[in-house]
């Protein structure tokens, strides 16, 4: 299943207006579980910090709904979201101007070539890294961006399901994804050969959150790959299942995981 053409018809939908623009954020934040986790973690970074001019890079921005929550949180943050979506860039940059966010500012950039050495105090990188080949090449950059002290939060499939794969033979759900999920030795021990020291890694996505993940996201996507008509039955779908969504993702951010499909990983330079 090829996930781009998908995110691109869901785009045109939802950047017509910024009000639907606004909405359809509310909705990512409710629905995507990762979200839950992330938020979690930027809560946990961000206290005692709205005060302070810092400086942050959201590492394959994609709709820019965490660049938008981030904003949210204190006018002092300056924040650069990259991506190599031309056209995502353009749409994120239009529509933080409309909101007078002069705070946020997107660029064209290739995480496997960008640095902009001790430059930043967070870099936030949620489900980037499955498809990017060239990992450690990222997690270089990424270090040399940061200050010393910076933190870098990332949001990744795992090998224990990620990408829907559980068994050798399988191929990912994403057909853009690179690699299937991440071994948490792996990414920790990748992590350091980029030069990060202080790493903690966790399990997200545990069996709360992989029923949550199907109804919420693989049936629908299977369904709007197939027809695009299924837009129109798209509501009532999720008028069905989402508050059964909300109490799994409810469960599953508040449990810790022995193992789950999904890593959330921080590592600090």
């Amino acid at each position: 299943m090829y996930y781009d053409p998908i995110k691109k018809s869901l785009g045109e939908v939802f950047n017509r207006t910024p009000w639907l623009r606004r909405i359809f954020y509310h909705l990512l934040d409710l629905l995507l579980l990762r979200t839950w986790h992330v938020h979690r973690e930027l809560r946990a970074w961000a206290q005692g910090r709205q005060d302070e001019a810092l400086n942050i890079l959201d590492a394959g921005s994609g709709y820019g709904q965490y660049t938008y929550w981030l904003s949210g949180m204190s006018k002092k943050w300056h924040i650069l979201a990259v991506d190599v979506k031309d056209e995502q860039i353009a749409d994120s940059n239009r529509f933080f101007r409309q909101l007078g966010r002069v705070n946020v500012q997107f660029a064209v950039q290739d995480l496997v070539l960008y640095q902009e050495p001790n430059s930043f105090d967070l870099a936030l990188s949620v489900d980037v890294m499955e498809h990017i080949l060239e990992d450690v090449e990222v997690f270089r950059n990424v270090h040399a961006s940061l200050k010393d002290g910076g933190m870098l939060l990332i949001s990744t499939p795992s090998d224990q399901g990620g990408s829907d794969v559980h068994a050798d033979g399988e191929t990912s759900f994403i057909e853009e994804h690179v690699r299937d999920g991440y071994n948490i030795h792996e990414i920790q021990q990748k992590l350091r050969t980029a030069g990060f020291e202080r790493i903690e890694a966790r399990y997200s996505y545990g069996e709360p959150g992989q029923v949550s993940w199907r109804l919420s996201m693989k049936y629908p996507i299977l369904m709007l790959g197939a027809s695009k008509w299924f837009f129109v039955l798209l509501p009532f779908y999720y008028l069905i299942t989402f508050p059964f969504c909300l109490i799994l993702n409810t469960i599953d951010a508040r449990m810790k995981h022995d193992s789950g499909t999904g890593l959330i990983v921080k590592a600090w330079k």
